[in-house]
């Protein structure tokens, strides 16, 4: 009963058919290991020139800025951790959640990256919470550096699988529509 509800927590996160594979064991190791690391800013000055031009371009969406600046940091550490641009999960967090850390999708996804739950049990983390932005930044930006390894470097398909749409492009174009008009740097 319980590979049963598992494959159903896999099938509602992809929306994939029942022949979808099995929980991947290599990214519930990664996700396992991920949870225990922590980075952060090497550098003050580029810290604080990030920081600053995306709190400006955050402002409108998290009007508190303390808040703004601990997701921010948060998003850098992660992102910088999975080797991923940190706009680029500034995207997909738009794009999945609106900033909302509180945010559940119909499928049962949570948190700013929408991370599907079962990955805390999985992982042997069943008491974690997907609405702790680090909690929820660990696992999303090593999800989405999964499937970038795993499709060689293509966004476009890696953002597909990341959304559970793989073959598609909606959800991609999304998230490159925010990443170039909102959070590019020039």
């Amino acid at each position: 009963m319980r590979a049963r509800a598992l494959l159903f927590c896999l099938l509602a996160a992809t929306n994939a058919s029942p022949a979808a594979e099995e929980v991947d064991a290599k990214l519930r190791d990664l996700l396992r290991e991920a949870i225990e690391e922590s980075v952060s800013f090497t550098d003050r000055y580029e810290a604080e020139v990030w920081l600053s031009d995306m709190s400006n371009r955050l402002a409108s969406r998290m009007p508190d800025p303390a808040e703004r600046l601990e997701l921010l940091r948060l998003v850098h550490q992660e992102a910088t951790r999975a080797n991923l641009p940190p706009e680029l999960v500034l995207a997909v967090i738009e794009v999945e959640s609106g900033f909302d850390r509180f945010a559940v999708s119909v499928a049962g996804a949570q948190g700013l990256m929408q991370i599907m739950p079962f990955w805390l049990k999985e992982i042997g983390h069943p008491d974690d919470n997907l609405a702790h932005p680090q909690t929820n930044l660990r696992l999303g930006c090593t999800i989405l550096r999964y499937y970038l390894d795993m499709e060689k470097g293509d966004l476009r398909k890696a953002l597909a699988r990341y959304n559970g749409s793989a073959g598609k492009r909606k959800y991609p174009d999304k998230v490159f529509t925010a990443l170039s008009e909102r959070w590019y740097r020039y």
